[in-house]
């Protein structure tokens, strides 16, 4: 049933162009403040510009994560992380990717878990902007899989808390 209404958000975000994709597959997403802290964490998300991950709302608000691990705990379980806030409400959900630096799309990217990089919080969703990028990073640093963002379900943040990369 998630899996469902993530893909119908997708395509209603498609539809209605408000992914805030850029050139290039870059987006154009606000960035965090000194004093906006990860939602669900509370570290503070601009110390870690290379992990930033943002969920945009239509109404211009933004929740910044220090990693991709994170945002997926906040948008498996939004009436914890995000009262007030509705999946339907959401504009972009962004990235950042791990060789470039820059924001991507997150339903867009391929992120490798089990790798021997760790993020702010330990074991981390690292994005890459292609499968090519991803299969790279997976060789170079002893990553398990390589997952797209409808893959990832509600049971791998925790694991990956835990160490659990199967």
């Amino acid at each position: 049933m998630l899996k469902l209404m993530r893909t119908l958000l997708y395509l209603l975000l498609m539809l209605t162009g408000l992914t805030a994709v850029q050139a290039g597959g870059h987006m154009d997403m606000p960035a965090p403040g000194p004093k906006d802290t990860c939602p669900v964490c509370g570290m503070f998300v601009a110390k870690y510009p290379e992990w930033i991950a943002t969920v945009l709302y239509k109404d211009g608000h933004a929740h910044h994560f220090d990693g991709a691990k994170d945002m997926f705990k906040y948008l498996f379980d939004m009436p914890r992380w995000a009262p007030g806030h509705d999946a339907e409400d959401i504009a972009a959900i962004g990235v950042t990717e791990y060789y470039g630096l820059s924001r991507i799309d997150a339903h867009e990217a391929f992120y490798v878990i089990g790798s021997d990089i760790l993020g702010p919080m330990g074991h981390e969703l690292v994005p890459l902007a292609t499968r090519e990028d991803a299969e790279e990073f997976l060789k170079d640093h002893a990553g398990r899989r390589i997952l797209t963002f409808d893959q990832v379900d509600q049971n791998l943040p925790p694991e990956l808390d835990k160490g659990v990369f199967e």
